[in-house]
């Protein structure tokens, strides 16, 4: 009894020491690592906002056409919504010469495409339920131009770094908020010599210019100094846009980097650019540590009651962490509540990533929002932190159709001695599901997608990135099972696509052609190429438009690209926009890192 006594004394002696180091330490300084999977916090009442029912965007049927069997045939798109009925069935007609012909004997019923194998020089296409209830959609088209992709042409001639997709206008097509140029300044590196500055410019889906904002010096060109976000934040049925903007006041370190000065979370009217309300974004504070630190600002959107789209201002990835919540409602922003990692007991800090997401995950119809290695609650406290730091890359995900509800897969960047440098939680609870179960060093990048029908889920990988000595790259199977695989049989982590027919997801390879994007090939992993030359840098791919298939977003000087697939469907499912989990990458995706976008349901072979 009294040995047990005595090590229990020199243990606790032992724990106080190390907090005594830690504490002695400056503030700046010290890293908090603990797993907190039941945290205590001050109550925060739930949110409340202005919305009746969901905020939703009213999508139109999404026709398009584009060229088939090299330019012989047109091939016809089209999107399966929500409030359509389980049994809808669409014909096909084509107007030309004032005289209106149905191409379709039978209705469609299995998919949302068809081809026309006898088209003639000019027509317009219209698709419409058989039964008369739903939208119908149509599109013109000239056989002679026609193409498997439009371009919408920018206004300053520079290649776009950042896209937002959202409906500015309100007809239910989805249109275009770039971000000029592609340069990128990190706040680690040296600052901006150029004198450049970013310009946001908007664009009808037709490429009609509207407007341009030029963010000025304060803000420096790059990713995490200037997030924006598009949605519809006030309920109107068309988006606003929401973006980090600063004064004229800003001052400057001796590198060069913006270290003072006001700084805003502003919304601006989609058809105008012109400023609608404004607000403090949240303030520099020492606690982020330096200015490398301080500059890391991310934006978000979150259905926090379930109904109203909240806008989020995020400061701090590696240190203190800081999430605003905002409402916008009769031009007025409202803010809902503050997060801050050091008002959390025990205190959050350096558990964020290069991106953010929103989600259900808990099952009370309203979002969550995952930072990185932890995940807040809809009211604005922490649901759970993986104690892991600093994730490279987190993805909320389905991971099998049967696991229960979501899942986290992470990849992280510090080392990570206990096994779990590259790993899956419990998206409600952050519980680990599973672990690498060895040592990791600086895990840069990670993905989940399936492209192997013969392991069930969706495949999970990474690569470490040489900064810790390791180059090592990881392929596991959903349930955590490591696959023996050469280095050159992991593929990239970005970007992906489901483009051909089934439901394995499809990556890039580089092809032949000048310059650095010049004929990328869409193609199936270690497998046959489904599409060539797709020219521009690849920003985005999303269901865009057409059935539910992704297009490809690509950016060149001056100009967007938007590729469709012309590879026949073999079934169909509701457009992915009009999934909450789908929508919500895709908005995240104009600020941060790139990510692939995925689904809250499974959606791969079983």
């Amino acid at each position: 009894m009294i040995e047990q006594s005595k090590n229990r004394f020199m243990t606790l002696l032992l724990l106080l020491s190390a907090v005594m180091r830690i504490y002695a330490q400056d503030p700046r300084e010290r890293t908090y690592y603990y797993e907190i999977l039941e945290p205590r916090h001050e109550h925060k009442e739930k949110v409340a906002g202005y919305a009746a029912e969901r905020v939703k965007e009213n999508l139109g049927r999404g026709l398009v056409a584009v060229s088939a069997d090299e330019g012989r045939s047109v091939y016809l798109s089209w999107r399966l919504l929500d409030d359509d009925a389980s049994d809808v069935a669409f014909h096909v007609y084509r107007e030309s010469e004032g005289k209106t012909r149905r191409l379709t004997g039978k209705p469609v019923t299995r998919t949302c495409d068809f081809t026309d194998r006898k088209p003639v020089s000019k027509a317009v296409y219209t698709v419409r339920p058989a039964k008369g209830q739903g939208a119908a959609g149509t599109v013109a088209v000239e056989l002679a131009s026609l193409q498997n992709y439009t371009s919408i042409k920018l206004k300053d001639g520079d290649c776009a770094g950042k896209i937002a997709l959202a409906d500015l206008n309100g007809d239910g097509v989805y249109d275009y908020i770039v971000r000029t140029p592609a340069s990128n300044v990190d706040p680690g590196m040296p600052a901006d010599k150029t004198g450049i500055t970013y310009n946001i410019s908007a664009y009808l889906s037709d490429g009609t210019y509207l407007w341009t904002v030029d963010l000025g010096h304060g803000i420096e060109p790059g990713v995490w100094f200037s997030p924006f976000v598009a949605y519809d934040f006030d309920g109107d049925g068309r988006a606003e846009v929401a973006l980090k903007t600063a004064g004229d006041d800003f001052v400057r370190d001796a590198r060069g980097h913006v270290c003072g000065g006001s700084e805003s979370m502003t919304v601006l009217d989609g058809m105008t650019g012109k400023v609608i309300a404004s607000v403090p974004w949240p303030e520099r504070n020492y606690r982020y540590g330096d200015v490398n630190r301080q500059n890391r600002n991310q934006m978000g959107v979150a259905f926090l009651d379930g109904k109203t789209p909240y806008i989020l201002a995020a400061r701090g990835t590696y240190k203190l962490m800081t999430v605003d919540a905002w409402m916008l409602r009769d031009g007025k922003l409202t803010r809902a509540w503050r997060w801050d990692g050091d008002e959390e007991n025990p205190l959050v800090r350096s558990m964020g990533a290069h991106s953010m997401v929103t989600g259900d995950v808990d099952g009370d119809g309203r979002d969550e929002i995952l930072l990185g290695s932890c995940m807040l609650d809809d009211n604005g406290t922490l649901l759970w932190s993986s104690g892991l730091g600093h994730s490279d890359k987190a993805y909320l995900c389905k991971l099998r159709p049967d696991i229960e509800g979501l899942q986290v897969f992470l990849a992280l960047e510090p080392k990570n001695e206990q096994g779990r440098g590259v790993c899956v939680v419990d998206a409600k609870s952050g519980r680990q599901i599973w672990g690498i179960g060895h040592t990791t060093y600086h895990v840069g990048s990670g993905m989940v997608a399936d492209f192997n029908p013969e392991w069930p889920g969706l495949e999970c990988f990474a690569g470490e990135d040489r900064k810790g000595g390791s180059s090592a790259k990881y392929l596991f199977t959903a349930d955590g099972r490591k696959m023996d695989v050469e280095p050159g049989d992991v593929p990239g982590c970005h970007p992906w696509v489901w483009w051909d027919g089934d439901l394995l997801r499809e990556t890039f390879t580089r092809g032949g052609g000048k310059g650095r994007y010049r004929g990328q090939s869409v193609w199936k992993w270690k497998g046959e190429v489904l599409t060539d030359g797709i020219e521009g840098g690849v920003i985005v791919t999303a269901d865009v438009d057409g059935d539910w298939r992704e297009e490809i977003i690509t950016s060149l000087p001056g100009e967007l690209r938007v590729y469709r697939t012309s590879i026949p469907a073999l079934d169909r499912r509701v457009t992915l926009m009009q999934d909450p989990l789908y929508r919500s990458y895709i908005m995240h995706g104009s600020m941060g890192y790139p990510q692939s976008p995925v689904t809250s349901y499974y959606l791969g072979e079983k």
